[in-house]
């Protein structure tokens, strides 16, 4: 049986387009269109759709206030179309705090080449978002969104040598696969006694909303610096990293070209650029650079920023993966295991998407496995601050 969709915006042209891409997938059908906010929350009600496709500024009702009426009443997995401006960002994350799991760019050209690859990802995240609505209610309030940043680029030019260094290191380093069974999938107890000196974080669908949890319950004098890479356009990394910044005891900011390495500070990869640890480990500084090739698929990319983490810090590093589709972080937190890093990733019932997460727990690169509400108490233990 396909998976049922809802469409919902003011734009008839726009209706068709998204209907016409979403039907061409034997696993979608779309079941019904609404022009506005309030006929999406009663046509939410009464035809139980397993993914709503939500536009943001619509009449009678705006797409932030209709996905806060739909899942008090009707919880349902839900993808914004969003403008790529600063405007547009802010109202996203709006809407992804209010419930909503993912979020796309509204202009197409922006997210692939193509009218074909934009149609493929497009189909491609409402079946994902399709598969979490038997979790909804158990995940809670923890519901959200962030996005994969496809390869944008529109001529091939040759890797940074930074990044040509960083996969080659990764695609060199192996593992034995352990037995799953040995992964520990409850709240920290107590400290490994191990020392850090970095605390690093990835993630993809369902990241904003889990890295604002994690991160607002970290103390101010939070010892370590931390890295955050989050899939996520470039015109929307500068303001979540504010919005986070606002919300937190820590400082958060948006990583630039140049910034030292500072305990107490979180520095977000940002969006369509490659973020890269250089220097030692007592003066870490950080490289943000373009990066036009097609043979790395994420921009900010989980496993670049990992394995300049082990090159720089080698095992004195807590890694964590949080929700997201696709393996994205692997094969760098691969890299960091073999130097001694510990590896967490978040459990399948708190995540949005179990990609990424089971990634590393699938090839035995974690050790522990944690629900999203216990992450933050388990980092402050793990090193030594609780």
């Amino acid at each position: 049986m396909p998976y049922k969709v809802l469409v919902v915006d003011d734009s008839s042209f726009f209706r068709r387009r998204v209907t016409d891409i979403l039907n061409k997938d034997p696993n979608l059908t779309v079941i019904d269109v609404a022009v506005n906010g309030q006929d999406a929350v009663e046509k939410a009600l009464s035809l139980k759709p397993d993914v709503i496709t939500m536009d943001i500024e619509m009449p009678l009702l705006n797409g932030i206030e209709a996905v806060k009426q739909i899942m008090a009443k009707a919880p349902t997995s839900i993808l914004m179309f969003s403008s790529l401006t600063h405007q547009g960002a802010n109202a996203t994350l709006e809407a992804l705090e209010a419930g909503a799991l993912d979020f796309l760019p509204k202009k197409f050209n922006e997210i692939a080449k193509t009218t074909d690859d934009a149609g493929s990802l497009l189909r491609q995240r409402v079946v994902e978002l399709a598969k979490t609505k038997g979790s909804l209610k158990r995940r809670g309030t923890v519901r959200s969104q962030t996005t994969r940043t496809p390869s944008a680029a529109s001529v091939t030019r040759p890797l940074n040598n930074s990044v040509i260094q960083a996969r080659t290191s990764i695609r060199s380093t192996k593992i034995e696969p352990v037995n799953r069974d040995s992964v520990v999938s409850q709240p920290l107890k107590r400290s490994s006694g191990k020392e850090y000196q970095l605390l690093a974080i990835g993630t993809s669908t369902g990241g904003p909303i889990a890295l604002q949890k994690i991160l607002t319950q970290l103390p101010e004098d939070f010892p370590l610096p931390i890295i955050l890479v989050q899939h996520m356009p470039a015109a929307f990394t500068l303001a979540f990293a504010n919005r986070l910044n606002t919300l937190c005891k820590i400082n958060v900011k948006e990583a630039e070209h140049g910034d030292t390495l500072k305990p107490g500070c979180a520095y977000l990869a940002p969006g369509g650029r490659q973020m890269i640890l250089d220097g030692t480990a007592k003066s870490t500084k950080l490289k943000v650079i373009e990066d036009n090739s097609e043979k790395i698929a994420f921009k900010p990319s989980v496993d670049v920023s990992f394995g300049s983490a082990a090159k720089i810090f080698g095992g004195s590093v807590l890694g964590i993966i949080l929700t997201g589709m696709g393996s994205d972080g692997r094969e760098g937190s691969r890299m960091l295991k073999s130097r001694g890093a510990k590896i967490w990733a978040q459990d399948e019932a708190s995540c949005v998407v179990y990609g990424m997460p089971q990634s590393v727990t699938n090839a035995g690169i974690s050790e522990l496995s944690l629900s999203l509400t216990d992450i933050s108490e388990s980092i402050i233990k793990e090193v030594g601050h609780g």
